[in-house]
């Protein structure tokens, strides 16, 4: 009998194979504690501003160079790590919590409820994400606070699919039929039973979701309608990176890979637990 820890050392066994996730795995890991430290970390407070040294290239006093007011980028770098990691799993976490309520509702009533959820799915998926996001902040004032909530609000429908799918496939199973037979009501199925199965395709898809809520947030904060200064953010330093690109390279090139980077890991290992959670790969013994 396969029980559920012997599926999870399964999939681990199946993603510490795989080369580029690990790598991937322990890079968040190593920036996620460099958030965490960056008061202790950072070489300084990094909304210090120093007329003295107004975009000095990278030294070894400012290893990452100071920007147009004089501020160490390196500093903005680390802290500006804080608000990428909490904007991607705090709006992550609200598409999740709406996504998983809506599809479970979906997938396991089926009929009319099933019909009208799914096509509220799909007029969300008609709306251009990106200009639903500019909308609102043009009528909410930009905030760390309303970058998560509306991304959040706004990149559920994905998820809900996924366990809509699910469901309709796991409440056929036997056990869903012996539980009910049982006398389990709706919300024990649900949560209890049915639930906990369905989960692997959704923590794929958080962890895709990370890396785009990342994005996200830089691309809005890189235009001004994201993180306000003088808080750091990885967006708003690119924005200086810009308007002085002929003079100071290194505004444009270090957030530019920083962002690269935490992207890149986050896809590495989404695509890693994406194979790893594959349950045609048990049966079959390959990778």
């Amino acid at each position: 009998m396969i029980t559920a820890g012997t599926l999870s050392g399964l999939a681990w066994k199946r993603f510490s194979r795989n080369r580029l996730a690990v790598f991937g795995l322990m890079t968040i890991a190593l920036l996620a504690l460099i958030a965490l430290l960056a008061p202790v970390v950072s070489p300084s407070d990094p909304t210090a501003i120093n007329v003295y040294k107004v975009l000095s290239p990278p030294s070894s006093t400012h290893l990452f160079g100071t920007d147009e007011l004089g501020r160490d980028v390196l500093a903005r770098m680390i802290w500006g790590s804080r608000i990428s990691l909490k904007v991607g799993f705090v709006a992550v976490g609200i598409a999740i919590s709406i996504g998983v309520l809506i599809g479970a509702a979906a997938g396991f009533y089926g009929g009319r409820v099933d019909s009208v959820l799914m096509r509220f799915v799909d007029v969300m998926l008609a709306f251009p994400t990106l200009f639903l996001i500019l909308a609102v902040i043009a009528i909410l004032e930009p905030s760390i606070s309303t970058i998560m909530i509306i991304i959040g609000l706004t990149g559920w429908m994905n998820v809900a699919r996924l366990v809509r799918a699910e469901f309709l496939t796991l409440k056929e199973r036997d056990f869903i039929a012996a539980a009910r037979a049982a006398g389990a009501a709706d919300v024990r199925l649900i949560f209890r039973h049915i639930l906990p199965n369905a989960l692997a395709p959704v923590f794929v898809s958080a962890t895709f979701g990370i890396a785009g809520a990342i994005l996200t947030e830089s691309g809005l904060s890189f235009l001004g309608l994201g993180v306000q200064p003088p808080d750091p953010s990885w967006g708003n330093i690119l924005t200086a990176g810009k308007d002085n690109i002929t003079v100071a390279w290194w505004l444009s090139v270090f957030p530019g890979i920083a962002i690269l980077i935490t992207v890149l890991s986050y896809n590495l290992v989404g695509e890693g637990l994406r194979d790893a959670l594959d349950p045609r790969l048990w049966q079959d013994g390959k990778r």
